[in-house]
């Protein structure tokens, strides 16, 4: 190739941009490029999630036991302070966290089984009593229409309690995948509490070295999120199912017991763990004891969701994990879609830990420096702005306030925060003086030439 040749080349692609930039609109490039980087990042999802779903078995044991080493390290820690080996630190915690979750097991599995007779046989009451009040009562409908009422769900209950009892875990999954996973899970954890700083320090070191430092300290920030997140779920699981457990008992609930600790393993899928669990408890109460129990559960766990969503969570969470409830909602379903219960219950502590990775990595801690003085995040009121004839002077007067109290209107240096058509309108009164000038001009030159 020549030199001519070498120096016409640049000039021919810039042509050929050119041309390009004149035959399609910016507008139309603009999306075509947006277009195709969210379609790489779908891909990217989509990939991500085959991948979990591939090595599932492998992956959600390190995830659970990401989870555990936040809720336990700060014990491990506090022996640790107090000159205690690590080791020994680990143990003791491990030994006593089993422990505890083993007597507590033990004891719902055999509530659950001693009361799934009485709870059968109060279904039995339960449907005789509807059975009677549909032929006799106001609407007397004909005895054969409802002979064949609640005779499969009684069938079920009376002739499948072992299955239910009995046969729960096996309908999930095979006992081989869970004594496997839970021995993963504590190897994996037992190292976590020992070391896991470590480890991720040698992780990071893929990393390249500009990098690294920034890399490391966003992981510590995340596992920061994780422990404050899941000391809080726990203490508020724990305020959930001791006064919906509570409430139960009172009502004379059946199964008082093993509904509590329901509602304790599903405040730990926010919002929708708590709903779904109490609105079982509130069925359970409506079979045994009538719509009166039920009503007074209902307003049980209405009470307790309150006292949850705003004190509890804002103040207990605080800064350390602050989403919002749409985005909160929007997880958990993605995770359930994505990978059922197990999705459901890591989808949050995924994006807190993310959320919090992501600003340190920009260099921020806080995104709004009010929100550091509120505990938590909570959903405000928009002002009222769309109750007008005209919705597009409307969102000018918005896009015009957001312009006006964006911050980089300082940093630029301009200080100029004029609307656009400000902007545009003093443009084009400078064009008309510049014009009139040169017309005047013209004419006293034109004038003096006479």
């Amino acid at each position: 190739m020549t030199e001519a040749e070498r120096a016409e080349r640049p000039r021919d692609a810039r042509d050929l941009a050119s041309i390009d930039r004149a035959k399609v609109h910016p507008q139309v490039r603009a999306a075509a490029e947006w277009a195709w980087r969210l379609l790489l990042l779908v891909a990217a999802g989509y990939v991500a999630t085959r991948v979990f779903r591939e090595f599932e078995e492998v992956l959600v044991p390190v995830a659970l036991a990401i989870l555990i080493a936040a809720m336990l390290v700060p014990g491990v820690d506090a022996l640790d302070r107090r000159g205690l080996p690590r080791s020994l630190a680990v143990i003791v915690n491990l030994v006593l966290a089993i422990g505890l979750l083993a007597a507590v097991m033990t004891f719902v599995v055999r509530e659950f089984i001693d009361g799934v007779p009485e709870l059968a046989e109060q279904v039995r009451v339960t449907v005789e009593k509807t059975r009677e009040w549909l032929i006799n009562g106001p609407l007397g409908l004909d005895r054969d229409q409802v002979r064949n009422f609640g005779t499969d769900t009684l069938d079920f209950i009376q002739h499948n309690q072992d299955r239910v009892t009995s046969g729960a875990l096996a309908t999930a999954t095979t006992a081989s995948e869970i004594i496997t996973g839970a021995l993963l899970t504590l190897f994996l954890l037992i190292f976590f509490l020992y070391g896991g700083g470590q480890i991720w320090q040698f992780s990071v070191k893929v990393i390249p070295q500009a990098n690294r430092n920034r890399v490391w300290e966003a992981g510590i920030a995340g596992f920061g999120t994780l422990v404050g997140y899941v000391r809080a779920t726990v203490a508020v699981a724990f305020v959930d199912a001791c006064g919906i457990g509570i409430g139960l008992a009172i009502l004379q609930v059946p199964l008082a017991l093993p509904l509590a600790s329901l509602v304790f393993l599903g405040a730990f899928i926010p919002i929708v763990g708590a709903l779904v669990t109490g609105t079982l408890a509130v069925l359970v109460a409506l079979v045994t004891q009538g719509w009166i129990a039920a009503v007074v559960a209902l307003a049980i766990v209405v009470g307790v969701m309150q006292l949850e969503s705003h004190v509890l969570q804002p103040f207990l969470l605080g800064r350390s994990v602050r989403l919002h409830p749409v985005a909160v909602v929007l997880g958990i379903a993605a995770g359930l879609v994505s990978a059922g219960i197990i999705g459901g219950l890591l989808a949050v502590p995924l994006i807190a830990f993310l959320n919090t990775a992501v600003r340190r990595l920009k260099g921020t801690g806080v995104d709004d420096p009010d929100d550091a003085r509120r505990p938590g995040v909570v959903a405000e009121p928009d002002p009222p702005i769309w109750d007008t004839d005209d919705p597009d002077a409307a969102a000018e007067t918005l896009a015009q306030e957001a312009a006006a109290s964006d911050p980089r209107a300082e940093e630029d240096g301009s200080g100029d925060r004029r609307a656009p058509e400000a902007n545009r309108a003093g443009t084009d009164r400078d064009a008309r003086d510049r014009e009139g000038r040169g017309r005047e001009g013209h004419d006293r030159d034109g004038g003096g030439a006479t």
